[in-house]
């Protein structure tokens, strides 16, 4: 994988981390629910950006990466909308998020 890859899959780490810390904060009734749904898109992330790396022909799995980064975007707004996270930790994370966006962007592009 080339450095730009691994920068992606850098910040994806950080954005698990980051948001592992505030998931963990969320009402018992969501946690297995809008949390897990949140978990399990940011390993889908995790997962196509590995795949993508290593795949020759890379738009149709790079398509996928970044429809799943809107479906990230949609749930942080959700939670944010039914008041499980704070202004500040919803703009943390935003940014985060459009980082990824950016990235995957750019990568698009490249290709």
């Amino acid at each position: 994988m080339s450095l730009s890859k691994l920068k992606i899959l850098a910040k994806l780490e950080e954005l698990d981390s980051y948001s592992h810390r505030v998931l963990i904060q969320y009402p018992k009734y969501e946690k297995h629910v809008l949390a897990a749904e949140i978990r399990n898109t940011l390993a889908q992330l995790i997962k196509l950006t590995i795949r993508t790396g290593k795949k020759y022909y890379k738009k149709t799995t790079l398509q996928d990466l970044d429809i799943e980064v809107e479906y990230l975007r949609s749930l942080v707004r959700k939670s944010h909308k039914l008041k499980y996270i704070n202004d500040h930790r919803y703009k943390v994370w935003s940014s985060h998020i459009n980082e990824i966006g950016r990235m995957v962007g750019g990568w698009m592009k490249n290709i």
